[in-house]
């Protein structure tokens, strides 16, 4: 059980502990299928989801992005391609790529394989946070998915 402290100071930082260990537990998606966690501090992992992986079938290549590219929320980050067809992969928040996952270049069929675990694509340094309140948690993704 966490305790805040009341005293000036102490109570919005502690405060902003419990909000971003809340939001480190959780995994966020859009429309478009892309997935974000929150790591550590302010870095977020960013990958495809389930049901984009197999709307591509087998993946046989992962354009990573470059360390230290910036990108706004809504860019393309990295591309997937398939078989099938080549994806675009659009970051849900915006941020600094401080991190890309090097396992995708030798097995890109990790992303078939743990979409959204293991086979994340990068991670981000966070640069405003509040866009995680833009995208949807699990419940409403999958609801979203039943809609369409």
């Amino acid at each position: 059980k966490a305790v805040v402290s009341t005293q000036s100071g102490h109570y919005g930082r502690g405060l902003r502990q419990l909000v971003c260990q809340r939001r480190a537990l959780s995994m966020y998606y859009t429309e478009s299928h892309e997935w974000v966690t929150v790591q550590a501090g302010a870095l977020a992992r960013v990958g495809i989801t389930d049901h984009a992986q197999g709307a591509l079938g087998d993946v046989v290549f992962v354009d990573l992005p470059e360390e230290g590219a910036e990108f706004d929320a809504g860019d393309e980050v990295a591309s997937v391609e398939s078989v099938k067809a080549v994806g675009d992969v659009a970051t849900p928040v915006g941020g600094i790529v401080k991190a890309v996952n090097e396992l995708l270049a030798d097995t890109p069929g990790l992303i078939n394989t743990s979409p959204e675990d293991e086979a994340w694509i990068c991670e981000l340094e966070l640069s405003d946070s509040s866009e995680l309140d833009e995208l949807m948690d699990k419940a409403a993704y999958d609801a979203f998915l039943l809609g369409n």
